[in-house]
């Protein structure tokens, strides 16, 4: 059985792009979905001084495993201020002084979600952009805007956002 990761980039207790992964990932069939919290991987704020004198945390190495153990990732990305969320961020700096390529070029599904309009748009293609050069193989993109309106009791309610999501989860299938 193939083993996906799904999680949020973001640290919010109730982080609405969490909601999402899980939901997407509950979408793959015949899976074993492994849900992770960034909460769970505490990181000092990344810099050069404090790699040197203390060297890489055993959180990131532990994040980094769990990433190379999956056959697929779903990811939904929070957008602060256009860009990852600052927990993000990190514990992907600090991944990548592990690795180059932390990605491992996984399958991902990347998706987005916001309380706008946008849908986290911004942040998409941010990471569209930069994640092809440290090992990930985008198969997938799925924004949500409007979270609220489209998302309830653990679930899309929008029929046209959710034929959306069914494609981009097909894709993520297909080469898992």
């Amino acid at each position: 059985m193939k083993k996906i990761l799904a999680f949020a980039g973001s640290n919010s207790k109730t982080s609405i792009n969490k909601q999402l992964a899980i939901y997407a990932a509950s979408l793959v069939e015949n899976t074993e979905v492994n849900i992770l919290d960034l909460n769970d991987f505490d990181l000092p704020v990344y810099g050069i001084d404090l790699e040197n004198e203390k060297g890489i945390p055993d959180n990131a190495y532990a994040f980094l495993e769990q990433i190379k153990a999956a056959d697929g990732i779903v990811l939904s990305l929070a957008e602060h201020n256009g860009a990852y969320a600052s927990v993000f961020k990190n514990i992907f700096d600090w991944m990548s002084r592990i690795d180059g390529k932390l990605w491992s070029d996984k399958p991902m599904l990347l998706m987005a979600t916001s309380p706008g309009g946008r849908g986290g748009a911004s942040v998409l293609e941010v990471a569209k952009a930069r994640f092809p050069y440290m090992g990930g193989h985008i198969v997938a993109t799925f924004s949500l805007p409007s979270f609220q309106d489209h998302f309830s009791n653990g679930k899309l309610t929008d029929e046209a956002f959710h034929a959306t999501l069914n494609k981009a989860i097909e894709a993520f299938k297909k080469v898992l």
